[in-house]
């Protein structure tokens, strides 16, 4: 009976310990894939925030300023449409991530409930056998 009842804690905490390994796997990935979007969006930003100032040191005169404010101007709204859409891009890798954790947690449970239901059944079957 206590060989029974340690083999089947064994197998309950190598299913678990499987599963966090999976779920850390994912969610690891996950947060891969948001730092890989951050920083390319901060490459991106500081490139064109670099560019942005060289033409400004090379402003001269009122043209030169007035067409620097415009281009102040369509940057930041780029910038900003730039953000948005690595917001959103962010929001769908932590939504996959989270569909996939849901996914390994209710996998885990669905194999817990079948570790309890085996020796249930066993014992019916049993029972009814005598």
């Amino acid at each position: 009976m206590t060989q029974q009842f340690n083999a089947q804690v064994f197998a309950y905490a190598k299913q678990l310990t499987d599963s966090a390994f999976k779920a850390q796997s994912v969610a690891l990935k996950g947060l891969e894939k948001v730092a890989e979007l951050q920083i390319k969006a901060l490459e991106k930003h500081s490139q064109v925030t670099a560019d942005f100032i060289t033409e400004a040191f090379e402003a001269r005169d009122v043209d030169g300023l007035r067409s620097l404010w415009e281009k102040g101007t369509a940057l930041s709204r780029e910038n900003a449409e730039r953000a948005v859409a690595v917001t959103q891009e962010i929001i769908a890798v932590t939504q996959k991530t989270a569909e996939s954790l849901n996914a390994l947690a209710q996998e885990q449970q669905q194999a817990a409930n079948d570790a309890v239901a085996a020796p249930v059944a066993a014992v019916k079957k049993a029972a009814a056998a005598k």
